[in-house]
């Protein structure tokens, strides 16, 4: 009868431990939507704008980073989420770009509650000069 009542106990213990978030190693996958799509190299715009679907007041903005970028600010769209701005100079100036080709853009972070979160998104780089009118 003890051995029944040890080995209940042991498998109530390990059942805990096992619903218990695993912290430390979790990441959270989200979804991106990188704007513009096609980055000129040529082009004299301001800003990379990443659109994500995780909620803004979420996020530590100052964590986040896009292929090693900085962000240089964030705000809040209007379902809640969180959007990310970058100079468009330093991803245009990323090194290994492939000029005429699709390229790999991720945003990595960690949420205010220390969980490490990752999205990415392709976009089509070129180097054209634009036309004179």
């Amino acid at each position: 009868m003890n051995t029944l009542i040890k080995t209940g106990f042991a498998f109530v213990v390990a059942g805990l431990l096992l619903s218990l978030p695993f912290i430390g190693h979790s990441q959270e996958i989200i979804d991106i939507q990188v704007s513009p799509s096609t980055l000129n190299l040529q082009n004299q715009g301001e800003w990379v704008t990443v659109h994500t679907d995780i909620a803004y007041s979420l996020v530590d903005a100052a964590s986040v980073t896009m292929n090693g970028v900085e962000i240089s600010w964030s705000k809040s769209d209007n379902q809640g989420n969180f959007v990310a701005k970058f100079v468009i100079g330093d991803i245009v100036g990323l090194p290994g770009l492939i000029i005429g080709g699709y390229n790999t853009l991720t945003l990595e972070g960690v949420t205010t509650d220390g969980v490490s979160f990752t999205g990415s998104d392709q976009v089509m780089v070129i180097n054209i000069i634009p036309k004179k009118k």
